[in-house]
């Protein structure tokens, strides 16, 4: 195993690494739309919040030496399951290879986020 960090992501907020690499696949700890310049949650609503967590995930994939195109399972969690479609507009945007995925809502989410998601993608 080995841990993946970058600071082109948030830091952890808690005890446990942005990513680790098991094999040949890297699986992400959940991420929520931190700006990883500032360390603030960003302004705005689902739309502006999840492009944030899909791009920390990018660059913690990068890291790692994948892309967001070699995702395989999303794991997908939302504060308030009405912002579904306005989630999946966004989120079609960056996985476009249409990976396996779970996604719920109405839940707690650290920092008072929107949305949070986790990956687990082949090197």
């Amino acid at each position: 195993m080995k841990d993946v960090h970058t600071n082109n992501a948030p830091q952890a907020i808690g005890p446990y690494t942005q990513a680790k690499i098991i094999g040949e696949r890297v699986m992400t700890s959940g991420q929520i739309p931190i700006d990883p310049a500032t360390g603030e949650l960003v302004s705005g609503g689902i739309e502006e919040q999840t492009k944030r967590v899909c791009e920390n995930l990018k660059a913690v994939l990068e890291a790692a030496g994948t892309s967001l195109e070699k995702v395989v399972k999303t794991n997908c969690y939302l504060k308030d399951i009405g912002d579904f479609a306005a989630f999946n507009a966004v989120y079609a945007e960056y996985f476009t290879g249409k990976p396996a995925r779970s996604c719920v809502g109405g839940l707690q989410i650290p920092k008072g986020a929107l949305v949070e998601v986790e990956v687990i993608a082949e090197l």
